[in-house]
């Protein structure tokens, strides 16, 4: 018994602790080799309210101007570097005409010099494409892969990839394929694994197939990557420039100070209609924000005006849970019951509302995430963790909180629900 009345108290700590680690981190050591959890004040933000910058990348080296095949290869380059690094807010774009390509992206966290030659050099030059061992043991490189195509099996249709490797490459890869037979030889961008077939045979003929491909897209996808990796050129950036936040600077702030403002406001609410429950409430919905930007600070995922549009959307959504739950409670009371039995019953009935509100919401989530790009990824993002930290912080959490005060005799009296002891809200 003594236990289950210090739950409120076990978990008011755990909250507190995740609220002061999404705020400030936590920084052991070196702030690059050390161990490090970043906190709210190191989240990238996107161009639209932190600014970035601007580079336009060319051929290095190359006596011709690049095919449009190869710029689309070398788009997927910076696309996936991009997507490795969590930046959903950018754009790249292709200049056929002059043979180059614009990116725009945000800076880095803690840039303070605002150096645009040194943001770059976030992104690189080239990718690296790799055929691995099990161990991580380089076997061929993207060099020597002459061509990839998607193709279609003839009798079930399924999508393929085919290599062609040139004669260096047919060499090494017979060898790898005759050693790790069985076993996956890991394809990679840099350092991003982008697929790790198996191995059925030894390949001696400089041409290999991958299969079990789910879906066509996947396919067009993985072949687009290997052919970036093999490009014949270098990229280097030859223009670069510094783009100013979008929404003005000092946007920001005013967004923070308006969000404590209104989170202050929804607390008063809550507690004022639903004293003890609006009291949970408020910490529930503490503890539901800091994980989401905990969700944004430790990846780096780039936070945008969508993104947080998306956050204050959840929020909302985890406001209107409290309610449902509350009002359920309440009118268990008024029919009589003791408070452990109408917290129960309360959140058993509510459950289907919210779970119906929240799991729509997560499906158009998703379907942004998937298909989006930039800014819009962003806002399906902190929308997915939102809604998702609903059930977790809303329903479970809040439950717990609440079932152990109804241990604690003084905690049982209907006041502290708006309820008069006829049953009628006070």
């Amino acid at each position: 018994m003594n236990m289950r009345k210090s739950v409120f108290a076990i978990i008011i700590l755990l909250i507190f602790a995740i609220t002061y680690v999404a705020v400030f981190g936590i920084h052991i050591g070196d702030r690059e080799t050390g161990f490090n959890i970043k906190g709210a004040s190191e989240i990238r933000f996107g161009i639209d309210i932190r600014g970035g910058v601007e580079a336009v990348y060319e051929a290095k080296d190359l006596n011709r101007k690049p095919t449009d095949k190869e710029l689309e290869n070398a788009k997927i380059i910076m696309e996936t570097r991009l997507d490795a690094k969590n930046i959903l807010d950018r754009e790249v774009a292709i200049d056929k005409i002059n043979g180059q390509i614009l990116i725009r992206f945000p800076w880095k966290t803690g840039e303070s010099e605002f150096n645009p030659q040194k943001a770059i050099a976030e992104l690189g030059e080239t990718a690296r494409l790799t055929f691995r061992d099990p161990d991580g043991n380089i076997l061929v490189e993207g060099k020597n892969v002459k061509e990839s195509k998607v193709q279609y099996y003839e009798k079930d249709n399924s999508p393929i990839v085919t290599l062609v490797f040139d004669a260096e490459g047919a060499k090494l890869f017979a060898a790898a394929t005759e050693k790790f037979k069985g076993q996956k030889i890991s394809i990679y961008m840099d350092e991003t694994l982008i697929s790790a077939p198996i191995v059925n045979d030894a390949i001696t003929s400089g041409e290999a197939i991958i299969t079990n491909i789910k879906s066509a897209e996947e396919a067009v996808d993985l072949s687009g990557k290997i052919n970036a990796g093999s490009l014949p050129f270098s990229l280097i950036s030859k223009n670069h420039s510094t783009i100013s936040p979008t929404v003005g600077e000092g946007a920001l702030d005013v967004m923070v100070k308006a969000g404590l403002i209104a989170f202050a406001l929804i607390c008063v609410f809550m507690i004022v209609y639903y004293r003890l429950m609006g009291f949970v409430a408020c910490f529930g919905l503490l503890l539901q924000l800091s994980i989401q930007f905990l969700s944004l600070s430790i990846p780096q995922i780039t936070l945008t005006l969508p993104g947080i549009a998306g956050m204050i959307l959840s929020l909302g959504m985890g406001v209107d849970a409290n309610v449902i739950i509350s009002e359920r409670v309440k009118e268990e009371m008024k029919l009589g019951k003791s408070l452990g039995a109408a917290i129960d019953t309360g959140y058993h009935r509510a459950f289907s509302a919210v779970f119906d509100g929240n799991i729509t919401s997560m499906i158009v989530a998703v379907v942004l995430m998937v298909l989006g790009s930039g800014a819009m990824k962003s806002f399906g993002y902190t929308l997915l963790i939102g809604t998702a930290l609903n059930f977790l912080c809303g329903v479970t959490v809040s439950k717990h909180m609440m079932k152990s005060f109804s241990f604690i005799k003084f905690f049982r009296n209907n006041i502290f629900y708006g309820i008069k002891k006829g049953g009628a809200t006070l």
